[in-house]
């Protein structure tokens, strides 16, 4: 129990947004992806998720870790099938976005959504460093009633907006966590997480990283934070964390890139360039590899969401 409570007190929470759905037509997305975590209640009306697609009932809740694609299907099944791209683009002709405070939860065919980041140290995105698909979370009214506090408030101007919304979604994410560990889930990724906290070289190095997102992050330099050898860095590191360095750093600057093309309004090119990409053209190839979409497309997504 108290590696656990080493876990929740390391976690850097931050909410990303929330919004109450109504469905515009059924669909299914066949790789809905996002960077940040993402739970979705389920109010009226039916969500199914997964290749033998696991039905949602009304009341409970289906959980996406970020960078997990996952099949999820709105609606009764359909035959209209599309990428997480199409969705991106065309948000608006499959959901309209409800603001009307007294008809959240009884509208049909309706579903609210809380997506947020939640990080070991403040630098490794804990759920997708469990590598576990998407799950759901049955019997939980104090989850269900917290996601429906952090939608209520981002519909609303008031005074403590973003105090209680950074206090909802820190409790969703604990309310999460204890349901894994009360039901069992996940037993060998949640110990092998714990070996963030048994070797404090391997914290230097994702502090490292992540000071210095844009610079030389070779093994060479990896090395010398670390004081291994380079030779040894690299498995090193893969055999703490289950990744080698290389492609954690990759990660890492492509959410970092993603961070900047959703709150500011930097070109893409110094966007590349402020996470280490020289090549304006590299960065974009890799951008499109690991999300789908082109980095392009995810700066108008938040505009797409804001439907």
């Amino acid at each position: 129990m108290e590696d656990y409570n080493k876990v929740i007190e390391s976690l850097g929470v931050r909410y990303i947004k929330a919004k109450n759905l109504v469905l515009q037509q059924p669909f299914t997305v066949k790789n809905s992806y996002d960077v940040g975590n993402n739970l979705i209640l389920l109010h009226k009306g039916r969500i199914s998720f997964g290749d033998e697609d696991q039905a949602v009932e009304e009341g409970e809740m289906l959980f996406i870790p970020g960078g997990r694609a996952t099949k999820v299907t709105y609606g009764e099944t359909s035959s209209k099938s599309i990428t997480n791209d199409d969705l991106i683009t065309n948000k608006d002709k499959f959901f309209h976005s409800n603001s009307n405070l007294d008809l959240i939860g009884d509208a049909e065919e309706s579903h609210s959504f809380v997506s947020f980041e939640a990080k070991v140290f403040d630098s490794v995105n804990f759920f997708a460093s469990l590598d576990v698909p998407a799950f759901l979370i049955t019997g939980n009214s104090k989850l269900a009633n917290l996601v429906i506090k952090v939608v209520e408030e981002s519909l609303q101007e008031l005074p403590g907006r973003e105090r209680l919304i950074t206090i909802y979604t820190e409790n969703i994410v604990v309310e999460i966590v204890r349901y894994i560990l009360k039901n069992k889930m996940f037993v060998e990724q949640l110990a092998t997480n714990s070996t963030y906290f048994k070797d404090p070289r391997l914290i230097d190095l994702f502090n490292y990283i992540k000071e210095n997102i844009g610079g030389d992050l070779s093994n060479k330099v990896l090395s010398g934070v670390a004081n291994v050898s380079e030779d040894y860095v690299g498995q090193y590191f893969k055999m703490l964390t289950g990744i080698n360095p290389q492609d954690y750093i990759e990660y890492q600057r492509m959410e970092r890139a993603v961070f900047l093309l959703r709150t500011t309004k930097k070109s893409i090119r110094d966007i590349g360039k402020e996470v280490g990409y020289k090549d304006t053209a590299y960065f974009c190839r890799r951008f499109k590899m690991m999300f789908g979409i082109p980095a392009g497309k995810m700066r108008r997504r938040e505009s797409a969401m804001n439907i």
